[in-house]
């Protein structure tokens, strides 16, 4: 697929293909979209990448400490 680079305003950007963000499950007009980079490019995503390293960080916690936070939740 190829995008073209466009004026907008002040700024350069690229408009997406309606095929493309419903591919990437992207829905309104405000949605964040993260670019990440990888070796063989860059990888755009709508999910952050840092939340995701937050959320394992989490699940390890979690199941470490189960009783302590369900006694704690009381």
């Amino acid at each position: 697929m190829e995008l073209k680079v466009r004026k907008i305003g002040n700024s350069l950007g690229v408009i997406l293909p309606k095929e493309l963000l419903h591919a990437l499950h992207v829905e309104g007009e405000n949605a964040v979209l993260h670019v990440t980079e990888t070796p063989d490019g860059f990888q755009i995503s709508p999910y952050d990448p840092d939340f995701e390293q937050g959320m394992s960080a989490f699940r390890r916690i979690r199941s470490r400490y189960r009783d302590t936070l369900h006694e704690l939740a009381k």
